[in-house]
């Protein structure tokens, strides 16, 4: 599916994100950036050693990355130039500002890109998997966030790559009732 947003393509694909060839891709990652499971343990698997090596020197310098915050490294061995890290809330109940700190690491993300002059990126589906955020608030939020972005800063693409067929049917309605 895809929407014209002011100038730039906002997309939803199925896919696996480590195979897009967008400027930048962005990572859920933890807060140590040393790599996990889901998507994060498949951009380090994909990119290869660079991208560890490139997080143990953002690590020593910060201490890693704080939830809803975003760092940058090359994209290693994938076609990506670049990998985006931020790092979503973890899920419990609503109560700890987690539906800001997760419009913080979609913001914080597009800004990292914008002040890299990166003109296409792709995004997961932060802290919808073992973070347990429902997807449905996720959606909304990650489109909504990106919408009003685009709109003051342009980009040629934005493109959310959702693994199952599910998680890109909840995002279609939502991309439904967040853009008419």
């Amino acid at each position: 599916m895809e929407k014209m947003v002011g100038k730039t393509k906002l997309s939803l694909v199925q896919g696996d994100i480590t195979l897009q060839e967008t400027e930048a891709i962005v990572n859920a990652a933890n807060r140590s950036l040393l790599g996990g499971g889901g998507v994060d343990g498949a951009i380090h698997r994909a990119g290869g050693p660079k991208i560890l090596e490139e997080c143990k020197e953002l690590r020593a310098k910060q201490e890693g990355c704080p939830t809803g915050e975003a760092v940058i490294t090359t994209g290693g061995n994938m076609a990506t130039e670049y990998v985006i890290h931020t790092v979503g809330p973890v899920w419990s109940g609503g109560n700890r500002n987690e539906e800001q700190l997760l419009r913080n690491a979609y913001y914080n993300s597009l800004n990292l890109a914008k002040k890299n002059s990166i003109k296409s990126i792709s995004f997961p589906s932060i802290s919808t998997g073992v973070y347990r955020f429902p997807i449905d608030k996720a959606a909304r939020i990650a489109l909504t966030i990106v919408k009003e972005f685009i709109l003051e800063h342009n980009f040629a693409e934005v493109r959310f790559v959702l693994f199952s067929e599910m998680d890109l049917q909840v995002y279609e309605k939502a991309l439904k009732g967040v853009i008419t």
